[in-house]
């Protein structure tokens, strides 16, 4: 430790694996601009044939990567402890809640409110059975455990890789070394090592695509002020700055932050469920979800739509699973290192726990209080939205039958603010440990790559702003990068187990 001190910082950089992804993300905003139609026309024709032709591939790594979490936790390997620890590194709720609010970012906020809105229009809900059922599970199968699995395999590898093997290289790449050997140090690592550092530049970027929207409006209905792109910017700087100063104070920053961002999460939802006043429906339309999911899971994570009579999976699940796994770069990561001194069953676990009764919690509360409005006649929600065609506006109208409906928005604007920045934190630090060449384990990167990497991921979003259909290009691009992504897992995992078996004989 005290030689990388000596050495310059610039020397300890990895140069290559930060600035190509970041050149090659800078070029496609470009290309995107200068040729919208064109650039539209042929992603979407990858996109379809990824999603078409190839979806199976998705359906399966998503069943896949469940089993094997399963697997991961239940077999002999479940008993090895990710680092020497007399006890865990962090108590069970601040490991939880830093957990929870890296991994789904505000769009969990928005999805939750209008998620069943975007089903409840497909022809196979309505022959999946009654709207009122169907509507509340597929939001619950989307979020459930399947995309927590992508996250935990994941982490357990690197948990491994970190606090058990002690690697000083933080890279995909490095996860791969028990399988691919001296491959690792040439162009194969390389290879592995851009592809996800490009993953994360542009699924970072994409992610406020969706949710940042409806901030904006919250906070422009909530006081007055017009609802502008500058509005949107300045939202953006504020977030900035609230992850900036808590990723330059390290891990406890990190740390409080996610505290401070869960109570909001629980107070926002407590503000729903009671002031609502459809406390029984929305309990009561989530248990009965929880059960479709639990009682259909296997045929509704291999259903194929073979005939294409709606192209439903194409269009929603596999999505998902793309989607999910383009996150898989840097989450995984975050989770793996703050999971010092448990064990590989107690990660698995815990993470399902905390994982699934936060999004669980949030879907069935906010998503069925808007569906309760529905299907009681309170609001035609499904009206307004066909009519405008506008989520957002039809999220505000929400809100607006709620009482004390700007205290309410502000609450929203606050919590959003505070997950998109502890996520934000951990993409950050992240991506701060895979910039350098090496780095040991309970070395932090330092304050200035920390802080350049959290002006650059806020950045892009900004830029992005000014050019919608970059925005929504960088997208599909980016569920694109999800297909070498998960070659690049499926051998992360196998390599984890070699490695993980190798350990335990030696014992």
């Amino acid at each position: 430790m005290d030689n990388n001190k000596k050495e310059p910082l610039l020397k300890r950089l990895d140069w290559t694996t930060t600035q190509v992804p970041f050149i090659i993300v800078v070029l496609l905003c470009l290309i995107f601009v200068i040729m919208p139609t064109q650039s539209a026309n042929a992603l979407a024709a990858i996109r379809s044939f990824v999603g078409d032709e190839l979806g199976s591939y998705y359906l399966l790594m998503g069943l896949f990567t469940f089993f094997c979490s399963l697997y991961m936790a239940f077999s002999r390997y479940g008993s090895i402890k990710l680092g020497n620890l007399e006890k865990p590194q962090y108590s069970f709720f601040k490991w939880g809640s830093m957990m929870f609010t890296a991994g789904l970012a505000a769009d969990i906020l928005f999805y939750s409110l209008c998620e069943w809105l975007l089903y409840a229009g497909e022809p196979h809900i309505t022959d999946m059975g009654a709207m009122q059922d169907w509507a509340s599970t597929y939001p619950l199968f989307h979020w459930g455990p399947i995309p927590w699995s992508f996250y935990l395999v994941l982490a357990v590898a690197f948990g491994f890789m970190l606090h058990v093997r002690k690697r000083n290289k933080q890279k995909y790449s490095e996860a791969c070394r028990a399988l691919l050997g001296k491959h690792v140090d040439g162009p194969a690592g390389k290879l592995i090592d851009l592809i996800a550092v490009f993953a994360l530049l542009a699924g970072t970027a994409t992610t406020f695509s969706l949710a940042t929207p409806l901030l904006s409006m919250a906070i422009s209905r909530a006081t007055g002020l017009p609802d502008s792109r500058l509005l949107t910017i300045a939202i953006l700087v504020i977030i900035c700055i609230v992850y900036t100063v808590t990723v330059y104070f390290g891990m406890k920053g990190i740390a409080r932050l996610a505290a401070s961002c869960t109570y909001l999460f629980f107070g926002l939802l407590l503000y729903v469920l009671i002031g609502g006043g459809q406390a029984r429906y929305t309990i009561e339309t989530g248990i009965t979800a929880v059960g479709n999911v639990v009682q259909n899971f296997i045929g509704l994570s291999t259903w194929t739509d073979a005939l294409r009579t709606s192209s439903f999976p194409q269009n929603w699940t596999i999505f998902y699973w793309a989607y999910w796994m383009v996150w898989c770069v840097a989450t995984p990561f975050f989770i793996g290192s703050i999971s010092k001194g448990r064990t590989v069953k107690q990660t698995v676990l815990g993470g399902y726990i905390f994982g699934l009764s936060g999004t669980f919690t949030s879907f069935i509360i906010l998503g069925n209080y808007s569906l309760a409005l529905q299907t009681k006649g309170i609001l035609d929600v499904m009206g307004i939205y066909n009519a405008t065609g506008d989520l957002y506006r039809t999220i505000i109208e929400i809100f607006y039958t709620l009482p004390f409906a700007k205290l309410g928005l502000i609450l929203l604007a606050v919590t959003m603010i505070a997950f998109y920045a502890t996520t934000f934190d951990a993409l950050a630090l992240v991506a701060s440990a895979y910039s350098y060449k090496e780095l040991k384990e309970d070395e932090e990167p330092h304050k200035h790559v920390k802080l350049f990497w959290s002006l650059l991921l806020m950045l892009f979003p900004i830029a992005l702003i000014f050019s919608e259909n970059s925005m929504t290009n960088l997208q599909t691009v980016s569920i694109i990068a999800a297909f070498p992504i998960g070659i690049i897992i499926l051998l992360i995992v196998f390599s984890f187990f070699k490695d993980a078996k190798e350990y335990l004989d030696n014992k």
